[in-house]
């Protein structure tokens, strides 16, 4: 049996991945569960902060994001019992690598998959459906008639946060760094589909207190809507193309908002210097007085430039919007367990709104465990747009 690894160089300056045999695992025992992987979703690894960690290792285990069969549980097990179908993110300190046949992972990091959700939707929806859940729910607390701008949204994590924001009833604002993002993002519809009984023309008014919306998401081209569904269709408020560069981000959303500035922006990383001064990879991202100009009063901004750089007139500006700055970490769920059992309800909360529908993650075609050593080094150089799942 051999699982994917990763072996970082004496100078850091890259790393290498290689296939090794492992041994026999131990013993399933105390709250562990031995699992039969069916899916492992390939996502960039972030060296840094395994080095900020201490985590000092030969070969680190490559591939977090896993769905599997549960073979066999430990004693003191009680969350699951063989035959289980699970989902999970493994900890970063994980002795085995996901994208192995057999691994054993503590129960409090699996939480149950939906039977009605594939092996590959599962793996490699749960990470950006965690990243998406944190970001509107907890940091920037979402909430009906609120709008989002929603940075790169045609990437596997923007994807999904926007169509869980406009789940909320916010009004979602996107930006797209080429034309086949642009497409992507225009081909989105949420539709709107009554659950109560009544004639179809009730559907249309407005005011009617006993219609529930629940939204459901397809592309627009997926085919007619299913059988007995009756519903309006409305887009994303508006997509802002910054592939040409002439573009000004700021300014188109302060025009799509009266002026008001957006509630909550989640980024994508920002510029802290000019265009002259960063790297190219960064040409297409917003400066961050950008990111302060265009958010409103009251405004959150959840952001995932780690080393950010906040001046005293940025935060001066920032206290008179009264706005907040989070710094968005998925990581720090599996990093600290004081609070594990929110945590968990995030998985599930996530499972069960894939399973109804209400988001789809944007996914490659699923490829064998022989191919993925040569995936996770496109995925590592982050190249890959589509979600990439490794299927078994």
């Amino acid at each position: 049996m051999k699982g994917l690894y990763f072996q970082q160089s004496s100078a850091n300056e890259g790393i290498t991945f290689l296939f090794q045999e492992r041994e026999n695992l131990p013993v399933t025992e105390d709250n562990f569960v031995k699992l039969q992987v069916k899916a492992c979703a390939l996502s960039q690894i972030n060296t840094k902060l395994l080095a900020e960690m201490k985590m000092e290792k030969d070969f680190f285990p490559v591939g977090r994001e896993v769905a599997g069969i549960v073979l066999d549980v430990g004693s003191k097990v009680s969350f699951f019992q063989p035959d289980d179908e699970v989902v999970g993110i493994l900890p970063l300190d994980s002795e085995d690598p996901g994208l192995c046949e057999i691994i054993r992972v503590h129960e409090h990091y699996l939480v149950h998959k939906p039977e009605k959700v594939s092996w590959t939707a599962a793996a490699g929806a749960v990470r950006d459906g965690v990243r998406a859940c944190t970001a509107l729910y907890y940091l920037s607390h979402v909430s009906p008639g609120k709008s989002v701008l929603i940075m790169d949204g045609a990437s596997a994590f923007g994807t999904i946060a926007i169509q869980l924001a406009h789940h909320r009833g916010a009004k979602v604002i996107s930006t797209a760094r080429s034309l086949e993002d642009k497409q992507h993002l225009e081909r989105i519809r949420p539709s709107l589909v009554g659950e109560t009984c009544g004639p179809w023309w009730r559907l249309a008014a407005s005011q009617q207190t006993e219609l529930v919306l629940r939204p459901r998401w397809r592309l627009e081209e997926s085919g007619q809507r299913e059988q007995g569904e009756v519903g309006v269709e409305r887009e994303a408020a508006r997509v802002i193309d910054v592939s040409n560069g002439k573009v000004h981000v700021a300014e188109s959303c302060l025009e799509e908002t009266g002026g008001l500035g957006v509630d909550i922006v989640i980024d994508a990383g920002v510029r802290l210097y000019s265009k002259d001064e960063e790297p190219a990879v960064k040409s297409q991202l917003p400066h961050k007085h950008d990111v302060i100009t265009l958010l409103g009063v009251g405004g959150h901004w959840v952001t995932t430039e780690e080393n950010l750089q906040l001046d005293p007139p940025d935060s001066h500006c920032l206290f008179l919007k009264g706005a907040t700055v989070a710094f968005l970490n998925e990581e720090v769920w599996n990093l600290s367990n004081a609070h594990q059992g929110k945590y968990l309800c995030i998985l599930r909360d996530v499972m069960e709104k894939l399973s109804a529908g209400i988001f789809r993650p944007i996914l490659d075609e699923p490829i064998p465990l022989s191919e993925a050593k040569a995936a996770m080094e496109v995925v590592q150089k982050n190249q890959e747009r589509k979600k990439q799942v490794v299927q078994f």
